[in-house]
């Protein structure tokens, strides 16, 4: 029998999507583009956002776009809002003119620091400068990304393919450095912006550069993977932590991670939300159990992280059974424990 610190058994690794997966993707993608503003037409625009007042939250990418609401919807509902920006110029000539905007002279409680996420130093750099600063942090909102459609491949600084790290890569490693500031904002989140276009996305394990030359790369397929990339690895996090709820029945978790799948009214700890602003399932390959621990594992290669970065980031002592995996015991710390972690991916409008 399998210990519940084995690895999901592996299978013939799937070399693309199938043709009824492919079509589905396609269909859904669609028919969001066409129907979007009538399926979403009972929301408020505005949506209303409860006082925040005590609350701190970093939003990636808000000089324009989805970034710009959100930061600035933030701000006025009393949250402190931290811009974390690749051009901090652009964000301060923001700020001013919402100031010039506002009826009473109260300064606008928004903070501007530089995060470029093309560099993973930058990534690094800014993380050790907030987590220096003891301060907490309520709310992580991972908004910035690139779409860069019919341009030729790119590779950041770091020589990795520049969809999947601004997408993908910076993000997971934004959000695992800052694993300490948020266990002192607890309870907090973690919000991750998707796309539904991560239903027509592959992720080849073997090559999540687009390096190899097996696949001709294309914006279409860079931007797809890079945001199912983030999907697999956000579902394994939260799978094993609803599944770490029953210690004493470990020897059942390889059976259940391998045949659970979770209705969207299960999700109390990890949702996707759709455009509507309900929970949604992702596509079945966001499912692929073995890939989504490739993914996980070759993430943390990639950003040169230890496989251990999380029991560091918390200090957390081991149990004295030593039953549980590395990934386990991340997991069982975040759900049982402190109850401050939680993923959310949001499918953008």
């Amino acid at each position: 029998m399998a210990s519940a610190s084995s690895p999901p058994p592996k299978k013939q690794e799937k070399k693309d999507l199938g043709w009824m997966e492919w079509f589905k993707g396609w269909y859904d993608l669609i028919f969001e583009a066409c129907f979007q503003k009538i399926m979403s037409r009972h929301l408020h625009n505005p949506l209303p956002l409860p006082p925040l007042d005590g609350k701190t939250c970093i939003v990636t990418g808000s000089t324009s776009g989805i970034g710009l609401e959100m930061a600035r919807q933030l701000e006025e509902s009393g949250a402190h809002v931290i811009m974390a920006v690749r051009n901090p110029i652009a964000a301060n000539e923001l700020i001013q003119k919402w100031q010039n905007r506002r009826t009473d002279s109260a300064p606008l409680n928004i903070d501007v620091m530089e995060l470029d996420l093309l560099s993973l130093e930058s990534v690094t750099r800014f993380s050790e400068l907030w987590n220096s600063s003891g301060k907490p942090l309520n709310v992580l909102i991972n908004n910035a990304g690139i779409f860069s459609i019919g341009e030729p491949q790119k590779f950041s600084r770091d020589g990795y393919e520049r969809h999947m790290q601004v997408n993908h890569l910076a993000p997971a490693l934004l959000s695992l450095l800052l694993l300490p500031s948020l266990k002192r904002g607890a309870p907090s989140r973690i919000i991750n912006v998707n796309s539904v276009m991560h239903a027509i996305g592959f992720v080849d394990t073997s090559d999540m550069n687009f390096t190899s030359g097996n696949r001709k790369l294309t914006s279409l397929k860079a931007y797809s993977s890079s945001k199912l990339a983030q999907l697999m690895f956000c579902r394994k996090v939260c799978l094993l932590m609803l599944l770490l709820k029953d210690r004493e029945a470990q020897f059942l978790q390889l059976l259940i991670l391998k045949s659970w799948k979770p209705k969207s009214e299960e999700w109390p700890v990890c949702a996707y939300i759709s455009y509507k602003c309900r929970p949604m399932n992702p596509s079945k390959e966001a499912h692929n159990v073995n890939t989504s621990h490739i993914v996980w594992e070759k993430t943390l290669d990639m950003v040169g992280l230890p496989s251990n970065i999380v029991e560091m980031s918390l200090q957390w002592k081991r149990f004295d059974n030593g039953l549980l995996s590395v990934d386990e015991m991340m997991l069982f710390y975040l759900d049982l424990d402190l109850k401050y972690y939680v993923t959310i991916s949001v499918e953008a409008a």
